[in-house]
């Protein structure tokens, strides 16, 4: 080879190492150029749910590298995620933000796990955090189906299709560094990206980033039991009679199976009365995909799909939509799309007399659910509708007072359980139109004497003066908090 060709191969040679200077061949080589230390904040987003397999790979790597006392912020935890108990008890590990705990790792942190309290936010308020600069993250590690070298992400695309990457989003704006862990390189530009590249700093390539199959972990489920098709239906008729359902009206529903079921109840009132509405809304499911395909509803806005078919439609359909967790549910967003929203159906584990609503503590007080984006929802939508039954088994669902404030009564309009609806007393109108459609309203006061008489009063909860969790609200503030379980 002539000198002139060897320069030349060389020349060659440089700048395709200086193209593809953002891949990394490990994580750890990754680790070492984020310049993460002691102390310092990593995050990991939650789109695979109990799917996931990159918090716990990358916090193994970084525990054998040495590093302790580490913020960890997730946008949640999962049950997948019980292997962290190890890496607090060895203190890699020693404070956490995140908006839900399961499982294990949930009755760890209620005994006493942590020294310092978990701080639970909702998924607006973790943008809100990050803004502020309470949160400030050093290293993110985003994992995505797809990317290319340059760093153009995308959740719709590839083997481990997850769809929406909107929590992600928030991380890939306000972390110092960024690190994507994919299974799928893809050739440049990866278009339409998710993530951008110019929010990118290292990339590796792992053998797998998450399992889309158990994105809904059970939740995504259509229902055949009795109690929850009845609440299902029951549901469907307060939206209809809310004088909210009409044409252009906005809603979100979530993944339970009362949700599931009123979304399909409601689909059917819609084309009877020949109503369409403007936007779906939150975490998508199959049934708003249906929905969409039905030409029911206009367009979906986003911010995490819950199962297969959302995210196939997410990568399909121009009118489903992709939107960050900051134009979700941020109240500090300059437009946040909660602030459009007519109808929001919600879950709960428990309701009070107050209509305050708990959706992290079961009855035995085992942090074990996610404040996700109810407080969000509830504050914003201009009908506000819990559903859960009236007791779950031998445990009564309405108490004089929730273990655990997440959501506060004044942001709920109405709770529909088995045994009658109850609206919140300055829902005047509402209830007239309720009661004139022939709906069941009674007192939240007596569905609490009635879950009483079938439970009897639940035990008193035991518990220390240490504080093993703090809920803080959307705008920051601590609106709760939980305290250490006595064994």
């Amino acid at each position: 080879m002539s000198e002139k060709k060897v320069y030349k191969k060389f020349i060659k040679d440089i700048q395709e190492e200086q193209r593809s200077e953002k891949i990394c061949q490990s994580i750890e080589e990754a680790i070492k150029k984020s310049g993460l230390k002691d102390g310092m904040t990593i995050s990991f987003h939650h789109a695979f749910r109990g799917g996931d397999k990159v918090l716990n790979l990358v916090m193994d790597i970084i525990a054998k590298m040495g590093f302790k006392d580490l913020t960890l912020a997730s946008s949640s935890l999962a049950s997948v995620h019980d292997e962290l108990i190890t890496h607090i008890k060895n203190k890699v590990v020693t404070n956490i933000y995140t908006s839900g705990l399961r499982s294990a790792l949930g009755e760890a942190i209620s005994y006493g796990l942590l020294d310092k309290p978990v701080q639970i936010h909702s998924h607006g308020g973790r943008v809100h955090l990050l803004q502020s600069g309470e949160l400030q993250i050093d290293v993110a590690f985003i994992g995505v189906p797809s990317i290319d070298r340059f760093g153009n992400a995308s959740g719709y695309k590839g083997r481990s299709r997850c769809g929406s990457l909107g929590y992600a989003m928030s991380d890939a704006q306000y972390a110092k560094y960024v690190i994507a862990l994919s299974e799928s390189l893809e050739p440049y530009p990866n278009m339409p990206a998710s993530i951008s590249q110019d929010q990118v700093d290292s990339i590796v390539l792992v053998e797998e980033v998450g399992d889309p199959s158990k994105i809904g972990e059970g939740a995504t489920r259509m229902t055949t039991n009795p109690k929850e098709l009845l609440l299902a239906r029951r549901t469907a008729r307060v939206i209809e009679h809310s004088g909210l359902f009409k044409n252009g009206y906005s809603l979100q529903t979530g993944t339970g199976g009362a949700s599931l079921a009123t979304t399909i109840f409601l689909s059917e009132r819609m084309e009877e009365k020949n109503i369409k509405a403007s936007f779906g809304l939150g975490g998508i499911t199959g049934t708003m995909v249906y929905m969409l395909k039905r030409g029911l509803i206009d367009k979906l806005l986003d911010v995490q799909s819950f199962d297969e078919f959302a995210a196939k439609s997410l990568g399909e359909n121009p009118n489903h939509i992709e939107i960050s967790a900051n134009e979700y549910a941020n109240p500090s967003s300059k437009g946040a799309a909660i602030k459009q929203l007519d109808v929001v159906v919600l879950s709960a584990l428990e309701i009070d007399i107050n209509f305050n609503v708990n959706v992290i503590t079961g009855s035995k007080g085992l942090l074990r659910g996610a404040s996700g984006g109810h407080s969000d929802t509830a504050a914003e939508a201009k009908l506000a509708i819990i559903v859960a039954p009236l007791t779950r088994g031998r445990i009564p669902t309405v108490r004089s007072r929730v273990n655990a404030i997440v959501t506060p009564g004044e942001s709920v309009d109405v709770y529909v359980s088995d045994q009658g609806i109850a609206v919140h007393p300055r829902n005047v109108e509402l209830k007239k139109r309720l009661i004139k459609a022939g709906l069941t309203i009674v007192d939240i006061e007596d569905l609490h004497k009635r879950a009483i008489a079938i439970c009897g009063q639940p035990q008193k909860i035991k518990h220390t003066d240490k504080v093993v969790a703090q809920i803080r609200y959307r705008d920051g503030s601590v609106i709760d908090e939980i305290k250490q379980l006595v064994k």
